[in-house]
């Protein structure tokens, strides 16, 4: 029998040598951002356009220190509207509308490359959207050999796809495998027809099977899969069917998200029935369910909702305290500036966010232009950069260590933040994390807690924003 039906009742969740009551996650659950940066996207101003971004790719070309590149490319076409998704997407048929895409990339590439001077050495290519696998072969291909005139990809790059099961073959796989790609990363969602149907998106176990099958025969090193609990339709006994075969599936990687259901923000989402959610209860037994489920299977926790493989490269990085986070999530890579190509993909170069514009014809018309589509971004004080290392190390539960950020920082650590570390008292008293004079270190138990823990170092916290942010667990 299933981990539902023989412990309907169990309220807590075991890690290895510890044990997290339902109760702990009760007391400390809330509303919180994900922190892939800091300060986090809603704080972004059209106070930091085109001319500030182009100061920050200046600075880079006259540095002779720079980080690696991680790139990302936002493509953004979908032939079917999902009612879940919260991504900047354009629902067509019409597959010429992505060459006419492809030729406005192009424009952008170029540009930002030009901007950025000579040393282009990237560690990192990402195709995100929508749904990139929406372009041809040939489309692909093109993009593919544009980016490699432009950006200097490193031996051991990773190069990183998002598929749609509905939209890919073997072909398509082995083709992308072909132009360097080394993960994918398989949006499945649910299994159970009755909330596939809910949420539009009808992709049978077989279809998600054969895709991944594929992969790995085409010699993919990672297969991730995004799971959403939450979903109209779904309960406990349904999604727990799901966990069966997505660890029948057995894939490297496992993220699984938290469904924020915001209608007045994201017009696909009023598509779905309110009466058809699960309740906030339901919800939090199906989280419970399901990482017990996980790490029972032999996964491991990595943060927030990202389970991997003993033997996954994130585990590795996690164990080695090389873990990292940016815009696309955990990641083994150190730090890197992010490229962001597309409308609405945002970047992170130097001490600045960056976002593009969220529409084609806005796009299109900058770089007609012969103007960088920013719209909007974010130019980081010293005590922002400061906060921000502070925060992404407690994300990826890594020690603080006091006297390494004094020393980057010129601060007292415990004169600076005394504030915070009053605050964060409930926490210490809780085993979450414990203080010393030498810094901060997340337990075992407070990994589950890290975003509570990161948001007491917020100083954006209280402040408006039009952001409505979802609940940790």
């Amino acid at each position: 029998m299933n981990a539902a039906t023989t412990q309907p009742s169990q309220t807590t969740i075991s890690f290895p040598d510890i044990e997290i009551s339902e109760s702990l996650i009760r007391r400390f659950d809330s509303s919180g951002p994900r922190y892939t940066s800091y300060p986090t996207a809603d704080r972004f101003t059209t106070d930091f356009n085109q001319t500030a971004y182009q100061g920050y790719l200046s600075a880079r070309a006259a540095s002779d220190r720079n980080p690696p590149l991680s790139v990302y490319v936002h493509l953004p076409f979908c032939e079917s509207l999902c009612y879940f998704c919260a991504c900047n997407k354009i629902i067509t048929q019409d597959h010429s509308r992505s060459a006419e895409y492809l030729r406005y990339l192009d424009k952008e590439i170029a540009l930002v490359a030009d901007q950025l001077g000579p040393d282009r050495k990237t560690d990192q290519l990402h195709l995100g959207g929508g749904t990139p696998t929406f372009l041809s072969s040939a489309e692909l291909t093109h993009l593919m050999d544009s980016l490699r005139s432009r950006f200097d990809f490193s031996p051991d790059a990773e190069l990183g796809v998002e598929i749609d099961p509905r939209t890919v073959s073997e072909a398509t796989l082995a083709m992308l495998a072909g132009l360097g790609f080394n993960r994918t990363s398989f949006g499945v969602q649910d299994f159970d027809p009755d909330v596939q149907a809910a949420v539009n998106r009808i992709q049978p176990l077989e279809m998600v099977e054969k895709a991944l099958v594929a992969s790995r025969n085409a010699g993919f090193q990672s297969v991730n899969v995004d799971l959403i609990y939450g979903l109209p339709k779904q309960t406990l006994a349904s999604f727990d069917r799901t966990l069966d075969q997505v660890i029948r599936l057995s894939p490297d990687r496992i993220a699984l998200y938290n469904y924020a259901h915001l209608p007045s923000r994201f017009k696909a989402q009023r598509l779905i029935i309110s009466a058809d959610l699960p309740s906030a209860e339901d919800r939090l037994q199906i989280f419970l369910m399901s990482t017990r489920r996980l790490l029972d299977a032999g996964y491991v926790y990595i943060g927030l909702d990202h389970f991997a493989k003993p033997s996954d490269e994130l585990n590795t990085a996690r164990l080695n305290r090389s873990l990292h986070r940016n815009f696309q999530g955990y990641t083994t890579r150190a730090e890197c500036d992010l490229v962001g190509l597309g409308i609405s993909a945002i970047g992170k170069v130097g001490n600045s966010y960056s976002q593009s514009v969220r529409t084609l014809n806005a796009y299109y018309q900058r770089l007609d232009e012969g103007r960088l589509p920013i719209e909007k971004g974010f130019e980081l004080s010293g005590d922002d950069v400061l906060r921000r290392e502070v925060i992404m190390t407690l994300m990826c539960s890594m020690p603080l260590d006091f006297a390494a950020i004094n020393q980057m920082h010129g601060i007292d650590f415990t004169t600076y933040f005394a504030p915070e570390l009053e605050k964060l008292q409930p926490y210490e008293e809780a085993g979450l994390m414990h203080t010393s004079e030498q810094g901060i270190a997340i337990t075992p138990k407070g990994r589950l807690f890290v975003r509570a823990i990161g948001m007491v170092f917020d100083s954006y916290m209280g402040r408006p924003t039009v952001s409505t942010y979802s609940k940790l667990i």
